[in-house]
């Protein structure tokens, strides 16, 4: 991932979150998406790769800002 190993950007809807990731490669820079949705547990909060139903609207919604955020680089 990035050097830094943290994302260059998020973006949050809810409990679902885009962490945008850059990549510097031979080609030039190249951005990569995670989705996820955190989550609390007893223990403090997690995330997970896994959607409701009710929750798919958001993932499309993450997906498209992170697609705009990366066309505005």
């Amino acid at each position: 991932m990035s050097e830094s190993n943290r994302p260059i950007h998020e973006i949050r809807l809810g409990r679902v979150k885009a962490a945008i990731w850059k990549n510097e490669t031979e080609n030039g820079t190249r951005f990569s998406v995670l989705l996820s949705r955190i989550y609390k547990t007893d223990s403090g909060w997690d995330s997970t790769n896994s959607f409701g139903r009710d929750e798919l609207p958001l993932v499309a919604k993450c997906a498209d800002m992170a697609h705009t955020w990366i066309f505005q680089q």
